[in-house]
Formats: C-alpha cells, sequence, structure tokens
C-alpha cells in the first residue's frame, strides 16, 4: 500500500520553496542596484609622455637621449591609434569608475553628475522605479513567509499566494521599466556626456 501524502505539507514545502526563490531575488536585486556594473566597457585616452625611467606601451617616449632638456627636440613617432590606450570602465546608477593604468586602482566619480542636466529627471525616476521594485520583491517574499509559516485553512493560503504572485509579476514589469529608463539615460550620456568620460566601445554588465 503507498503512503498518503500530507497535502499541508505539500503545500508547506512548496511556499518553502517560493520564499526561497524570492528570497535570493530580493538578495540579487539589492546587491545590483548598489553595485557598479550595469555597463562595462573601455575608453580611449590619449597616452601621457614617458616621464624619468618609466617606459612601456601606455606612454609615448622621446627619441632624444635628453628628455629632461626643455631645449631638446621632441619627436613622437607614433602615430593614429599607437597615441591612445585603451582603460575599462564599469558604470552603474550611483558610480562610474575608470581604472588608472599607470598608477593601478580605479578612479570613481559619481553618475548622476556626468548625467546631462536634461535628463537627470529620467534618471531619477529609474531609480524610484528600482526602489519600488526591490520594495514589491520584499513584499512578495514577506507574503510567501507568511503562508510558510501559518494560515488557517487552503483557501487562505491560496488567497496569500495568489496575491504575492501578482505582487512578484507587477514587481518584474516594473524592474524592466526602470532598467529601460537607465539604459536611455546611459546612452544619452554616452553621446553628450563630458568629454573626458564618453565610452569607445560598452555593453551591459553582470548586475543589469
Amino acid at each position: 500500500r503507498m503512503p498518503v501524502a500530507d497535502p499541508a505539507s505539500d503545500r508547506r514545502q512548496r511556499a518553502s520553496a517560493a520564499f526561497s526563490l524570492s528570497f535570493l531575488s530580493l538578495a540579487f536585486s539589492i546587491t545590483a542596484f548598489s553595485s557598479s556594473y550595469w555597463c562595462e566597457g573601455t575608453r580611449k585616452v590619449a597616452k601621457p609622455f614617458c616621464t624619468g625611467q618609466s617606459k612601456g606601451d601606455d606612454c609615448i617616449s622621446f627619441n632624444s637621449p635628453d628628455s629632461n632638456s626643455s631645449n631638446a627636440v621632441q619627436y613622437i613617432w607614433e602615430t593614429g591609434d599607437d597615441k591612445f590606450v585603451e582603460r575599462k570602465f564599469h558604470a552603474g546608477i550611483w558610480y562610474s569608475c575608470e581604472e588608472i593604468v599607470s598608477e593601478g586602482g580605479e578612479k570613481c566619480r559619481s553618475f548622476i553628475s556626468l548625467t546631462p542636466a536634461g535628463d537627470r529627471g529620467v534618471l531619477w525616476l529609474s531609480i524610484v522605479a528600482e526602489l519600488l521594485y526591490i520594495i514589491l520583491i520584499l513584499i512578495g517574499a514577506i507574503l510567501m513567509s507568511v503562508e510558510m509559516c501559518y494560515y488557517s485553512t487552503v483557501i487562505d493560503g491560496l488567497k496569500i499566494n495568489a496575491f504575492s504572485a501578482v505582487i512578484t509579476v507587477l514587481a518584474g514589469l516594473l524592474g524592466m521599466v526602470a532598467h529601460m529608463m537607465y539604459t536611455t539615460v546611459f546612452q544619452m550620456t554616452v553621446n553628450l556626456g563630458p568629454e573626458d568620460w564618453r565610452p569607445h566601445t560598452w555593453d551591459y554588465g553582470w548586475s543589469y
């Protein structure tokens, strides 16, 4: 004779699995929102002149043996793309960071300050939408935890499950809209942003 499954136990297991997935979604959303890896790419920067003992492909050297003399005529053999070096950068809602080739490390600036003034309203709408997206996911996770821990009847459990599902779907739609608004702002910043920031190539990062 096959053992009869307990319906209450099955419902609790399904609610536990749904809560676990919702909690992971909440953790990933908060991590992505606070990170600066929404977009990644490279930026072309003119090579500096080599100073002192520095040599290599990241600076332009002179053909004069006395490069520190102001009277020495400087001849630069590099032309075209050889005058530039590509630096990696990554940007998010809050910060945009660019690597420093000569010194190592990164230099970060506020992405909001880089955004053209006419597009900052859209960026703030994107931030508000992202916050609402996280709040809705949190509400969905709380409802799923309520379903997992306590409900008096099967009907009550189904009502809570349905409401949490609706909240989760609304959160996904809101998050998609927020991402689209950020993409629009980023593209406008690429075209109209400061000259010393505009990337040469870029693509979406892991947190997007």
